[in-house]
């Protein structure tokens, strides 16, 4: 059991280690972009993926546990309902 603990700290130590390698990274070549005349595509590339990762939907959540989720095969439905007028 001890050594599955472990391991998994192992696991997420390095995923931390990446992480901060890579937003150190990514803020060298921010910086080398505002700061000198001869930053070059490598830094906007750099730059620009960074920027591009932060735009990733990661606060997903499984279709069956969302909230207001339709049902599969049910959108036809959904979509009635939804044009019925109220009142």
């Amino acid at each position: 059991m001890a050594a599955r603990i472990a391991g998994r700290g192992t696991v997420s130590g390095l995923g931390t280690v990446l992480s901060l390698a890579l937003g150190a990274l990514w803020w060298w070549a921010v910086v080398r972009l505002a700061v000198t005349h001869d930053a070059g595509p490598l830094e906007g590339a750099v730059a620009a993926g960074g920027w591009g990762l932060s735009l990733l939907p990661v606060h997903c959540v499984a279709k069956a546990r969302a909230a207001g989720v339709v049902a599969q095969g049910r959108w036809r439905t959904a979509w009635r309902r939804a044009e019925r007028p109220r009142g």
